[in-house]
C-alpha cells in the first residue's frame, strides 16, 4: 500500500533551523505589536493629561449655623417602684386556716378581714377565763362582806384586830385575782378576734401563701398588702448630682413633707412610655454608698389606678439645672477620634477648618459644645466623610436642603 501526499514533501530541517513560512511571518508580527503597543501608551499618556489639567467641582456638604441659648439639663436615673407602705400579713395565734375572705391581688381596705383561723379553741378559752373571773369577783364579795363585818367588831373589842387585819389581807387578794381574771378575759377577747386576720391599711393585697386547711403559727406569712397610691421610686444619683440638687432636694429637719423647691420628676416606663402623672421628691437617704459613690433619693408618684406596681422598674427624668449661653450642634456633627472629639468648620472662603472639641452635656439630638466653636460659626453636618482640613467645599443649608426634598 503506498502513500499520496497533496503537495510536494520540505526537506528536513537541521538543527536549530526554523521553518520557511514562520521565518518570513516572524518580523512582521513583531512590528505589528509594536505599534499597538505605542499607541496603547500614546492613548493612556493622553488620557492622563485631560485629567490632570482639569480639576471636579467641591464637593457638596450640609452645614448649620451654631446656635447659643439658655438650655435645661435633663438627668435620667434607673428607678425601682416598690410600696409606699408594704405589710407582710401574719397571723398572731396559732390555728387552721378555715377561710380566705378576700381576692388575691384585688384593692383590700382597712380593718377587711383577709382570713379567718378556726375560732373554737378560742372561745372556749374564753368563756373558760370569764367563768374563772365570776368566782375571783364572787370571793371578792365574800371577803368585802367580812371587812364590812369585822370592823365595827374589832372597834369595839368583840373580836381580835388580828382577825380584821386578815380580812382585809383576804379582800385585798380577792381584789388582785379579779383583776388577774379582767385581764385573762382581755386576752382571750383578744385572741378570739386575732382568728380574724385583717389589713391594716389601704392596699393591694399579694398571692396567698397558704391554703384552707394549712396549720399556721404567728410565724407563717399569710401574705403581702401593699399600699400603691401613692407609690414609691427609688433611684441612685451620683455624687456630684446630690451636691447641686441637695438644697433643692432636702426637706428641713424634722419635717416629713416634700421639700418645695424639688424639681418634678417623670417616670418613663419599661416599654418607653412616658407616665401621665408627675412625681415629687420625698426625702434622701442617711448616707453615701462608699462602694457606687452614689446616693439613694426616694420619690412619689399618683397612682389612683393602681397601674403601677411594686417591683417595676423605669427610669426617672428631671432637669436639674440650666446651662446658660449653651454652644449647641447636632450630635451627628461631632466626630469621635481617639478619645477627642473634632468639627469640620466652614469659613466665609468655603474652606474647612477641622477643630478639636471640648464637649459637655448632651440634650436631645444636639451636643452643648464648652469650647472649640462660636456663635453663628456652619459646621458640616452631613457629608464630613468627604472633607479633610484645608479642603473647599460647596456649604449648602441643611434646614433648606430638607425643605426642598
Amino acid at each position: 500500500m503506498s502513500l499520496d501526499f497533496a503537495g510536494p514533501v520540505s526537506p528536513p530541517l537541521r538543527p536549530g533551523e526554523q521553518p520557511r513560512h514562520f521565518r518570513s511571518a516572524c518580523p512582521r508580527i513583531v512590528r505589528a505589536l509594536f505599534v499597538a503597543s505605542t499607541f496603547s501608551f500614546l492613548a493612556i499618556l493622553a488620557g492622563c493629561g485631560k485629567a490632570a489639567g482639569t480639576a471636579g467641582p467641591p464637593p457638596e456638604v450640609k452645614v448649620l449655623a451654631v446656635v447659643q441659648k439658655d438650655v435645661p439639663i435633663v438627668s435620667e436615673w434607673v428607678a425601682t417602684l416598690d410600696g409606699y407602705v408594704n405589710a407582710q400579713i401574719q397571723p398572731q395565734v396559732t390555728g387552721y386556716i378555715v377561710k380566705q375572705t378576700y381576692k388575691e391581688g384585688a384593692p383590700v381596705h382597712n380593718g377587711a378581714v383577709l382570713f379567718e383561723i378556726d375560732p373554737r379553741p378560742f372561745q372556749a378559752l374564753l368563756d373558760q377565763a370569764k367563768a374563772q373571773l365570776a368566782q375571783a369577783q364572787a370571793q371578792m364579795g365574800k371577803t368585802q362582806l367580812d371587812v364590812d363585818r369585822d370592823t365595827p367588831l374589832a372597834k369595839e373589842r368583840a373580836i381580835a384586830q388580828s382577825q380584821l387585819d386578815n380580812d382585809i389581807q383576804a379582800n385585798l387578794a380577792a381584789k388582785a385575782a379579779v383583776q388577774s381574771s379582767e385581764a385573762q378575759v382581755e386576752q382571750a377577747q383578744l385572741n378570739l378576734g386575732f382568728t380574724h386576720v385583717t389589713s391594716l391599711f389601704d392596699g393591694i393585697a399579694g398571692i396567698a401563701q397558704v391554703q384552707l386547711g394549712n396549720l399556721v403559727n404567728p410565724s407563717t406569712v399569710l401574705t403581702s398588702v401593699s399600699q400603691v397610691d401613692p407609690i414609691k421610686a427609688y433611684f441612685p444619683i451620683s455624687e456630684q448630682e446630690y451636691l447641686r440638687l441637695a438644697e433643692r432636694i432636702n426637706a428641713p429637719q424634722g419635717h416629713e413633707d416634700a421639700p418645695k423647691d424639688a424639681p418634678p420628676l417623670e417616670l418613663i416606663l419599661a416599654d418607653g412610655t412616658v407616665y401621665p402623672s408627675k412625681g415629687r421628691v420625698l426625702y434622701t437617704d442617711r448616707q453615701v454608698d462608699i462602694t457606687t459613690g452614689t446616693i439613694r433619693v426616694v420619690s412619689a408618684f399618683p397612682n389612683p389606678k393602681n397601674f403601677l406596681r411594686p417591683g417595676q422598674f423605669g427610669r426617672v427624668r428631671a432637669s436639674t439645672y440650666t446651662r446658660t449661653g449653651a454652644l449647641l450642634v447636632p450630635q451627628r456633627a461631632v466626630i469621635e477620634l481617639q478619645g477627642s472629639f473634632q468639627l469640620a468648620v466652614v469659613g466665609s472662603d468655603n474652606k474647612v477648618s477641622i477643630r478639636i472639641v471640648k464637649v459637655g452635656e448632651r440634650v436631645g439630638t444636639e451636643w452643648i459644645i464648652d469650647s472649640g466653636v462660636k456663635q453663628g460659626e456652619m459646621v458640616i453636618v452631613e457629608g464630613v466623610q468627604k472633607v479633610r482640613d484645608g479642603s473647599s467645599v460647596d456649604p449648602k443649608p441643611l434646614a433648606a436642603a430638607a425643605g426642598a426634598d
